[in-house]
């Protein structure tokens, strides 16, 4: 049984807010990168209380987690009335951490609008432990977790499946261009992360949280430090970067600090779509015995089925407040 402390680490932004917008749109350099949802646009920054979602989660399902550590830009997401209301008892601090503690040294690069080049440095957070899981804000926990499904021993747990770097270098190169470029999605950043550990495949992994090692990445970027500055330095994705979890995963599991298992019926997807679609995600929900959901670009849905999301949410976690 696992005794050392587990950390979460959340990424979190609040694109409603009209002076981070103004900033953001002050570095947009052309109307492509605007309206193009992979690089610079509305839909990648907007926040509809998914955050809640997640931090909520990890404290019904997860208590044993030591600290939540939201990594932000100059924000800070109204939690204190919601856990206070929900988890009076909970042990588990929250502590918010700005990207200039993240990006100390590298200043130059701030602000950013861009989740991988904030991932490249999310190891650096100010007393991160040595075991942590990282989640997107829009991801959740679904059902009781405990430690060994995250970390068996000392080793991280991929849940994932290995895909074919020759494979996904064929559909890159066969993709059709978007709004005057090709779109850079995440396995594209998957592939480059195996490029450059010289790796002819990747791990696939869902839209969950990610268990992963402060050291590997120390020890890694101590040998490769330049990799920091290369993937870091960008406001908005470019087709160069790579997946920092997914450099993580290649490199542990290889080198016997990291374990595969099978991630197939762990997690459940949920975007906006027609009618009826998000009643028919919710039942599946329930009956599906999922581990983990990610409710995807919520903005887009219509305000019915966000309603209807929330509803549910408050449901499964037994709260009585958002």
């Amino acid at each position: 049984m696992n005794n050392f402390p587990i950390d979460a680490v959340i990424t979190w932004v609040d694109g409603n807010d009209p002076v981070h917008k103004a900033k953001r749109r002050s570095y947009i350099s052309c109307a492509e990168e605007d309206k193009s949802d992979d690089i610079g646009g509305e839909t990648r920054f907007m926040s509809s209380g998914e955050i809640v979602c997640c931090v909520g989660s990890i404290l019904r399902y997860a208590p044993f987690v030591r600290k939540i550590f939201i990594v932000t830009d100059s924000q800070r997401p109204r939690l204190e009335n919601f856990i206070a209301a929900n988890f009076p008892l909970t042990q588990t601090k929250v502590e918010i951490v700005d990207h200039r503690e993240i990006f100390r040294g590298y200043e130059d690069f701030l602000p950013t609008f861009n989740s991988l080049s904030i991932e490249t440095m999310l190891y650096r957070i100010p007393g991160l432990g040595e075991h942590y899981v990282y989640f997107n804000d829009d991801v959740f926990i679904m059902s009781d977790v405990c430690p060994e499904d995250w970390f068996e021993g000392d080793k991280a747990i991929c849940f994932g499946r290995r895909y074919p770097a020759a494979f996904a270098r064929l559909l890159k190169a066969i993709k059709p261009k978007k709004n005057g470029h090709k779109p850079f999605g995440h396995k594209d950043a998957m592939l480059n992360a195996a490029e450059i550990l010289g790796s002819r495949w990747f791990w696939k992994t869902p839209h969950s949280p990610l268990p992963l090692k402060k050291s590997w990445f120390e020890k890694f970027y101590a040998i490769r430090p330049e990799l920091v500055g290369m993937n870091a330095r960008f406001r908005f994705r470019e087709p160069t970067q790579f997946n920092p979890q997914s450099l993580f995963y290649i490199g542990a599991v290889s080198g016997g600090e990291c374990l595969v298992k099978p991630e197939k019926g762990k997690t459940l997807f949920i975007k906006s779509g027609k009618e009826g679609y998000m009643e028919r995600k919710l039942h599946e929900a329930e009956t599906g015995h999922y581990r983990y959901g990610c409710i995807n670009s919520l903005d887009k849905a219509t305000e019915a089925d966000r309603e209807l999301f929330f509803r549910w949410f408050r449901e499964k976690l037994k709260i009585t407040a958002q």
